[in-house]
């Protein structure tokens, strides 16, 4: 055995078509691709979709993006029909919350909102009840019944009140409830910039202030320390609280206190001068009111004075010379001619009209007066008509 014999199991082989040392090359199998790859946006597998290979630090730093999704036309076809079907549950959402769409799926939360929108639902009950009760009247006595009794005019007088007693009701309410919540805004406002000046953030002083009594406003703020408390900014909270309130006097603070907010001032300032303007509009509404009472007085007794002295005129006058011209005519005296046959039921008549339409304006024209609302006189205007249908039906 020769030398090279004794190394042979020592040395390395020759490849084949290499050269020596070199050890022989292994073919690999390709990488097998995923074969559900999963989308980086949304977290879920993709079928039939090729992921590409995650660059590296090269790639990285020229652009590329870390997956790339190739979606099959099927798949593009199946998420352009949700972004459709997505888009179209959205603009049905929106539809049901503004227009006639909102009124038919919450008609309750509608008529309730405004004083004035109880008139959807008032006014086409009294036109309802004018129509039926005239109907029904002149089927049983005959068009005469519009000139010989007064039943129409009950009918008239029952459908005015239907339509705008509603209205009063909820306008005093919503009128007390504004007040009531602006007469506690400047000492929430005052308390609010006292504790911010002491050091506490406003977060901190809105919670401790809501722990206090505030009259009406107290679950409003409580509220507003709720949001505070879940991470919202002061800004959008104190906004929502505007909405909420839904007062003209507390847009106009807290529009003023949340610009404030946002440029960054001295919101202490911001927040007293808001309580002293708060405060002297309150005052001036209240002065105006105390100097007008009077007027509204003087309409309501104008009114009274007026239906005392029909009252008086056709119970004593007009019935005096009913009498006097048909004992005339009776006798057949020469002063018949002049007299004449006096109609009492029809001047009775004329004279109610009179009234119920005095009673109507004289009532708008209060509220104007003394509230600066035209809206407000409806409470006066329904009283003053029921005191003319009354004196008129059962004391003339």
């Amino acid at each position: 055995m020769g030398l090279r014999d004794s190394f042979k199991g020592i040395m390395p082989k020759k490849a084949p078509g290499g050269k020596t040392g070199e050890s022989p090359k292994v073919a690999t199998p390709p990488a097998a691709e995923p074969k559900t790859p999963v989308s980086p946006a949304f977290g879920s597998t993709i079928p039939g979709a090729k992921t590409a290979k995650k660059p590296g630090l090269w790639g990285i730093l020229k652009g590329e993006k870390p997956y790339s999704v190739d979606l099959s036309p099927g798949e593009i076809g199946k998420f352009a029909r949700e972004q459709v079907e997505i888009n179209r549950k959205l603009e049905r959402h929106r539809s049901e919350r503004s227009g006639w769409m909102r009124v038919v799926r919450h008609p309750l939360q509608v008529l309730l909102e405004k004083p004035l929108n109880i008139l959807i639902l008032t006014l086409p009950l009294a036109i309802l009840i004018f129509l039926v009760g005239t109907a029904f009247a002149i089927k049983d006595y005959g068009m005469s019944v519009l000139f010989t009794t007064t039943l129409v005019d009950d009918i008239v007088i029952i459908s005015i009140l239907v339509a705008i007693v509603p209205v009063a009701v909820m306008d005093f309410r919503e009128n007390r409830r504004m007040k009531n919540l602006e007469e506690a805004l400047p000492n929430f406002f005052r308390d609010l910039a006292g504790m911010n000046d002491s050091g506490m953030t406003l977060p901190n002083a809105i919670h401790l202030v809501a722990q206090g009594e505030y009259s009406t406003l107290t679950p409003f703020i409580r509220r507003l320390d709720n949001e505070m408390s879940w991470n919202t900014t002061f800004i959008e909270a104190i906004q929502r609280f505007r909405t909420r309130l839904g007062t003209p006097l507390s847009d106009r603070s807290i529009d003023l206190i949340a610009k404030a907010s946002k440029a960054g001032g001295d919101v202490s300032e911001v927040l007293r001068a808001a309580a002293r303007d708060t405060y002297e509009v309150l005052a001036l509404r209240s002065e105006r009111r105390n100097n007008m009472l009077i007027y509204v007085i003087i309409v309501l007794i104008s009114f009274m004075v007026f239906v005392f002295v029909i009252m008086i005129l056709v119970s004593t006058f007009l019935s005096t010379m009913a009498t006097a011209g048909s004992a005339a005519s009776a006798a057949g005296a020469g002063g018949a001619s002049f007299i004449g046959n006096v109609d009492l039921f029809f001047y009775t008549r004329l004279f109610s009209h009179a009234a119920l339409i005095q009673g109507i304006f004289s009532g708008l024209v209060a509220g104007q007066m003394g509230e600066a609302r035209v809206v407000a006189g409806l409470k006066y205007s329904a009283i003053m008509l029921v005191i003319a249908w009354v004196v008129f039906r059962f004391m003339v």
